[in-house]
């Protein structure tokens, strides 16, 4: 009697459950831009009346699934381009398929939205600026990561300085940057660890910035601790240009970028396009900076089969030039140079790189997604500095060398697959990482004029490995939760052949693992608020010639690679439609500090550091054609390892900001107005030398027809005397008699105009 009773239970089970999804279907699709006919990534799907939000993937799908037989109406959204809106009918137990193409237009806060849909890497800000704000040169690249600050301090040709949440990065310590997922920093360099030049990016190609500050994403490792930024190239360009640009200071620029297959390869889903750029100028010093650079980048795009993509990337990179170096106050007090004069106009310097990067997408008919990375780099590197001037040396001078020749190449891979239960979804990612360099004739001397060699201090050959693995799970736990916890494994090897061994060459190894957990909370309220809570744990490696200089005897974690705790609580706000506000609370305390040391003009470790504040951004729609933004930053940068008064962080912001008006019109017309600010900070540990603070502003206006745009740049807009860089450093000026510590400042850009012509075909 049970038996039956359990059979006739089960029976009516199965009936109910087939009636409830017998009815039920899904609507699949892909979305294109118009212009290049490529995939639209982040674009927002809603079914109009159902409450279902979808945001397209990098490959421009989108999905819904368990839908009843019905017709929807599907509403396509994208900043900077017309809303859309398209009728489907969902048939019993069939997928019905949309593709769409969305023209581009003009810019709308409206169409932002703050869903719940892959929180943890949307991107609202960056989506915004690079559309509002286009990067018309290679400063601007980093300048479009909120709060982030740079400084030059060797007339272009140098890796900028980068400043961000409390840290003074030297030239990309604690910042993980790279360009289409291929890596920017060298680490074990020979000017600094993790020296990240950007300067082979050619500007107006760029189409993307992403970016995550803190230690809270699982596939980004290595100096990833301030946080990491990816530069995304253009995939195709909808017309081919031509551009040349003009100015003050014999400042020449050219760039050109020609669509290879024209209207033929858009038909077949697939791009080629070889840009490249050539600029010169002998800058704004009392010296001529002779400096020149030259990019080439060719970049494929297209289909092995009805799953796969392929994208290739090959690029080549040369810059040479002269610059005055850092001058101290006293100098320019006392009359031996003038504001922007040199103590040692010898210093200069020449470098270049060239790049392969394949990349290779498949998704499966199951829709897991496959991705393969390839990337190879041979690097080559000549610098020329002078910090001290005659401390040491009191006849010939402090000028040093710093040279290498580098091959780098790598792997990335992953693997991802979405699953459905209920209101639940899942992604999961697995990944691995390879990366190798291997360095020949790593070099630091002593020489004079730029020319003589008088002694060399360091020689040697760097092979460094870095191999990881990661887990990653993104759960949507209902409409409105999201969850995200990853878990990482670095492994190294670093290795130092010391050439200057005497009686003969020695190696020294060293070897280390860390594990590197992450956890991430998303809520939201409704479509404009998002709370959400960032946790994870990072690091940075330290340089080779460091950790092995014991042979391999130095086996704790935190002397080779120190570890970095962080968290974000921050908040997603739009008030309203046309007004987008995210705020943050942020704290990281690291295992080891970095430390710029003036009597060397080197950055070296020492102890433990803690940092805490408050990122504030805002955008607002002002008008149909006229957009705000304001960036606020505040931190506090203290060391653990000294006592109070004693515990500041050299040259480590306080407060900063940046914002502006923008203006695009649908007559042609557009332009900016722009601000930097950056306050006063400690430059020493007890606060007595003082980086001076500066604002800045900086104009831009364009006017653009069918064919061509013409336009005019100006840096420094009201002529301010501003220190870009500064250092507290002990230097001794010739014929001194003791050396003197005090501030040594490279000047900022006087007024600086250009006018530019593009022509489009």
């Amino acid at each position: 009697m049970k038996l039956r009773k359990l059979l006739a239970t089960l029976a009516l089970g199965l009936v109910a459950v087939q009636v409830a999804f017998a009815h039920l279907g899904n609507i699949a699709g892909i979305v294109y831009d118009q212009s290049t006919h490529l995939p639209l990534r982040n674009v927002s799907v809603q079914l109009t009346g159902v409450g279902k939000l979808a945001l397209t993937d990098e490959r421009g799908q989108f999905r819904f699934t368990n839908l009843v037989t019905a017709p929807y109406k599907l509403e396509f959204s994208h900043v900077g381009f017309q809303n859309q809106l398209v009728t489907a009918t969902v048939g019993e137990d069939q997928t019905t398929f949309v593709k769409v193409h969305l023209i581009s237009a003009p810019i709308e806060l409206s169409q932002v939205q703050v869903s719940a849909t892959r929180a943890h890497d949307q991107q609202l800000i960056s989506s915004l600026d690079i559309k509002l704000r286009p990067i018309t040169n290679s400063q601007e690249i980093l300048r479009s990561v909120p709060g982030l600050f740079i400084g030059q301090h060797a007339g272009g040709g140098k890796a900028e300085q980068i400043f961000l949440r409390g840290f003074d990065l030297d030239h990309g310590t604690d910042i993980r940057l790279t360009v289409d997922g291929m890596p920017v920093n060298m680490v074990s360099h020979a000017h600094g660890q993790g020296y990240a030049d950007l300067h082979f990016v050619i500007p107006e190609l760029v189409e993307g910035v992403d970016f995550k500050k803190g230690p809270y994403t699982t596939d980004k490792g290595n100096l990833a601790t301030a946080g990491w930024v990816d530069f995304r190239t253009r995939t195709a360009l909808d017309k081919s240009f031509a551009k040349l640009e003009a100015g003050q200071y014999a400042s020449y620029r050219a760039v050109a970028g020609i669509n290879l297959l024209g209207q033929a390869g858009r038909t077949k889903n697939q791009s080629a396009y070889m840009a490249s750029e050539y600029s010169a100028t002998n800058s704004y010093f009392d010296n001529p900076q002779h400096f020149k650079r030259l990019n080439v980048l060719g970049k494929y795009h297209g289909h092995l089969g009805a799953n796969t993509n392929l994208t290739l990337t090959a690029s080549t990179f040369w810059s040479q030039w002269n610059h005055s170096g850092q001058i101290p106050d006293r100098a320019v007090a006392s009359g031996v140079t003038d504001w922007f004069g040199s103590i040692d106009p010898t210093e200069g310097g020449e470098t270049s790189r060239t790049n392969g990067n394949a990349q290779l997408v498949t998704v499966t008919p199951k829709n897991h997604v496959i991705k393969h990375q390839f990337f190879y780099s041979n690097y080559n590197f000549e610098l020329y500095s002078n910090f001290t001037f005659f401390l040491k040396d009191t006849v010939n001078g402090d000028q040093i060398r710093q040279k290498e020749h580098r091959n780098l190449f790598g792997y990335n891979g992953s693997y991802s697959t979405q699953t459905n239960i209920g209101k639940t979804s899942w992604t999961t990612t697995l990944g691995a990482q390879y990366r190798q360099d291997i360095t020949h004739g790593t070099e630091l001397s002593h020489t004079k004029n730029r020319v003589e060699t008088l002694n060399r201090i360091q020689l040697g050959n760097v092979n460094e490995i870095n191999a990881a693995l990661y887990a990653d799970e993104l759960v949507q736990l209902t409409s409105r939760f999201t969850m995200n916890a990853g878990l990482r494994v670095d492994y190294f090897r670093s290795q130092y052949e010391d050439l200057l061994a005497i009686p003969t060459s020695t190696t020294k190894r060293a070897t280390q693992a860390i594990v590197s957990p992450k956890l991430n909370l998303y809520y939201t309220l409704n479509p404009r608020v998002q709370v959400y809570l960032n946790t994870g744990k990072g690091f940075h490696s330290n340089d080779a010639r460091v950790v092995t200089a014991q042979n391999g005897t130095l086996r704790r974690t935190g002397e080779i690679l120190p570890g970095a705790y962080g968290s974000d609580l921050g908040i997603i706000f739009k008030p309203f439609p046309k007004l987008l506000i995210n705020a943050a609370a942020w704290y990281l305390w690291m295992q080891q500090e970095f430390v710029y040391v003036g009597d060397e003009g080197v950055v070296e470790p020492s102890g433990r550091s803690r940092r805490q504040g408050l990122d504030l951004s805002v955008r607002y729609q002002l008008t149909k054609s006229l957009y705000a933004d304001v960036d606020l930053n505040t931190a506090n940068p203290r060391s653990l390892d000294a006592s109070e008064g004693q515990n500041y962080l050299p040259l480590a912001p306080t407060f900063t900001s940046t914002g502006g008006l923008s203006l695009q019109t649908r007559y042609g017309l557009s332009g900016s107005l722009r601000y930097r600010y950056m306050a006063d900070r400690p430059a020493n540990e007890d606060n007595t030398i003082v980086a001076k603070g500066y604002f800045v502003t900086d104009m831009q206006v364009n006017y653009a027809k069918r064919a061509y745009t013409i336009g005019l740049s100006v840096q420094n807009l009201l002529n301010t005397r501003w220190k870009e860089t500064q250092f507290a450093t002990e230097s001794r000026l010739k014929g001194e008699a003791a050396p003197v510590d005090e501030i040594h400042f490279t000047p900022g850009t006087p007024f600086f105009a250009r006018l530019s012509l593009t022509y489009f075909w």
